[in-house]
């Protein structure tokens, strides 16, 4: 009740506006605290972190790390801050944050808008010791050499994650996804396992994709991340597409996010888990806003998922409703435990 409450409210805000009291009310103690959801059936293992369940919220939700001990508490199996670039950056202009209600999606234009790596750094130096905690790497707008960027902001902020993803993928900064070319890439990856070397902590590092990929694109990104000794790929951000939508804002410029990315997502996801074929890991992200999608991505071949559109509609509350969703599905189907499931369903999606 109180969170339905909560969402009419937040909904007579402008969107980023309306993102911000979610942040406040995160820090103030005024959201859900279900704890941590799990139960012998969700504990797994994703590229040695030891997740109390496999539903995690994805980047661009908390991107300064500013709410990380209340969302650790919202029933998330891991969180993801950030993207996080070297220098504060505003972003693009506003508005840039566009809601599509009667899609149940988002379109969003933010470019990398954050406080730079070195308060982020010190947020994450104070983080909550349990938990699993990621960093969104990023790069400037104005960056003279974007690979650099990327290698510059997981030495700052690497020894106070457990995981660290490499966001080439993100429609808002231009030619960013130029970077997911095979070459550029695997010259970018290197460097930033590198950088890793130099590190107290081994963190996983993760690769994040588009979904708006060709086939032998999807071939280049899977033998790259194989060569090169990255830990798993995070599929996918959000899309340029925009067939069906509704609204306003349906032509908004941006990445679009929500359920109209699922089905899209997803067969990208089923793709990258035929080509591994179980050698990397896979996170599936895009459109997961019920328990029956969350276990639809990990039977297309994701060893866990992320959200985050969905708490628009949905509320904080969500997480923890999903994962124990996810439960009674994998309790359904005979599962002892959800690494039994994935890609048990992958050729539905090819």
């Amino acid at each position: 009740m109180l969170q339905a409450l909560g969402l009419k409210l937040a909904h007579m805000f402008e969107p980023e506006a309306a993102h911000r009291l979610a942040i406040k009310a995160l820090k103030a103690g005024l959201t859900p605290k279900p704890g941590v959801v799990t139960s012998a059936r969700l504990k797994t293992t994703v590229a040695g972190l030891e997740l109390p369940n496999p539903v995690g919220l994805a980047a661009g939700f908390d991107k300064n790390a500013e709410a990380i001990a209340p969302l650790l508490q919202s029933g998330f199996g891991f969180i993801e801050v950030g993207a996080a670039t070297p220098r504060p950056q505003p972003g693009n202009p506003k508005p840039r944050l566009f809601r599509l209600p009667d899609d149940q999606a988002a379109i969003n234009r933010f470019g990398f808008n954050n406080e730079g790596m070195r308060v982020i750094a010190e947020r994450l130096a104070v983080r909550p010791a349990e938990g699993i905690v990621g960093i969104n790497l990023g790069a400037n707008k104005d960056s003279k050499d974007r690979a650099v960027d990327y290698a510059r902001v997981l030495e700052k902020t690497g020894n106070f994650v457990d995981f660290a993803t490499v966001n080439v993928s993100s429609p808002n900064t231009e030619k960013l996804r130029d970077l997911q070319g095979k070459a550029a890439l695997a010259g970018l990856l290197a460097g930033v396992l590198q950088a890793r070397e130099g590190l107290e902590t081994r963190p996983a590092v993760f690769l994040k994709i588009a979904p708006d990929l060709e086939p032998q694109d999807i071939e280049d990104i899977a033998a790259v991340a194989l060569e090169s000794g990255i830990d798993g790929i995070i599929a996918t951000n959000t899309t340029l597409a925009r067939e069906g939508l509704h609204g306003p804002f349906r032509h908004e410029a941006g990445g679009l996010s929500g359920q109209p990315l699922f089905d899209k997502s997803t067969r990208v996801l089923a793709r990258l888990s035929k080509l591994l074929d179980g050698r990397l890991p896979l996170i599936g992200v895009g459109g997961v806003g019920s328990a029956e999608q969350a276990y639809a991505k990990i039977c297309a071949g994701a060893s866990a998922v992320q959200l985050y559109t969905a708490l628009v509609y949905g509320g904080i509350g969500l997480a923890a409703e999903i994962a124990r969703g996810l439960d009674e599905l994998l309790a359904r189907d005979g599962f002892d435990n959800v690494a039994e499931a994935v890609g048990t369903k992958r050729e539905e999606w090819l």
